[in-house]
């Protein structure tokens, strides 16, 4: 009884002591930042974010004007709605705004924040810049895979044209989208199928799967733990060692990825290959780890892209 009550103690302290840390920083710190609405210790604005976001986020600015600050426990996030203000946040200060927030899902996953979507600006950033767009985004090697987009797409037409053979019939196309990218991408990026028909390996198509799956349940939004980091004292930093251990899984599959390249020698036409050919010349600049840095990058980061790419093979008539 005596523990339990120490114990509580503590943690009553501790919890002041984070309210009244959190309150200063918020009247000295901070106290040129957009406007926001009232906030609580803690927690900030988490409280006040409601289903569907958009309205949630467009009642504030009708209120707080077209720039508006929020907090998601210990993040600090600013809404502009401005177009004139967008404009200006990606021309005039593209490089203010060019870091990225460090999330525990990115410090284990994607390699100590090292990766194009994740490391803050500087020298590294402009040379994973540099080989996206030379060596993996240029027009010249997307209409390389221009063949894979298409015939990835007709496989999805004809999974429509099955399921209403007979009629009109209701399909989620959500999951068949999903399906669609990721084929394309890993076609592009290994030359292999995960999803639906022609699976070679299906034990590492669903190790793959798992993996995209646990990862995009760990994204920095969907956990709370990202925000209120009092919760990972609490939790005994479970939700972490499971990152960690999510992060030794992702890495071990890239890394077999690449293995299997090499062995064959890059006599393939994929991302891999044109990577590892690319690695003899100039080692240092295309080391294993940035090679797949930049395969998380094309599985989980440029599904906009792909997107734009799909709507062009279709208006193409493929």
């Amino acid at each position: 009884m005596e523990d339990m009550l120490l114990y509580s103690s503590l943690s009553l302290l501790l919890l002041l002591a984070i309210a009244f840390k959190f309150l200063l920083q918020t009247r000295t710190k901070h106290k040129h930042h957009p406007p926001s609405p009232p906030s609580l210790p803690i927690l900030g604005h988490l409280h006040l974010i409601k289903k569907p976001l958009h309205r949630t986020l467009y009642h504030f600015s009708q209120k707080y004007g077209n720039i508006f600050s929020l907090r998601f426990g210990s993040q600090l996030v600013v809404i502009v709605s401005s177009p004139s203000a967008v404009e200006e946040c990606f021309t005039k200060n593209d490089i203010i705004l060019a870091n990225r927030p460090r999330f525990l899902v990115t410090k284990h996953v994607a390699y100590n924040h090292t990766t194009m979507a994740t490391a803050s600006y500087g020298d590294h950033w402009r040379n994973l810049r540099r080989i996206s767009a030379l060596e993996i985004f240029s027009t010249n090697r997307l209409n390389m895979f221009l063949g894979i987009r298409k015939n990835e797409v007709k496989h999805l037409l004809r999974k429509l044209s099955r399921n209403s053979c007979q009629g009109f019939a209701k399909v989620e196309l959500k999951s068949m989208f999903s399906e669609l990218t990721f084929n394309i991408i890993m076609r592009m990026v290994a030359g292999k199928r995960y999803y639906g028909e022609d699976v070679k390996d299906e034990e590492e198509a669903r190790q793959f799967r798992e993996i995209m799956k646990e990862i995009s349940g760990s994204a920095g939004p969907s956990n709370p733990q990202e925000f209120v980091p009092l919760l990972r004292w609490i939790d005994r930093r479970r939700w972490e060692k499971r990152l960690m251990k999510l992060a030794n899984r992702a890495d071990a599959f890239l890394q077999g990825l690449i293995d299997e390249k090499r062995s064959m020698e890059e006599k393939g036409n994929t991302m891999i290959d044109h990577l590892l050919s690319l690695q003899k010349s100039q080692p240092e600049y295309y080391t294993d780890q940035i090679i797949k840095g930049l395969i998380q990058v094309c599985v989980g980061h440029f599904s906009l892209l792909l997107l734009l790419l799909l709507i062009f093979v279709v208006g193409n008539r493929c």
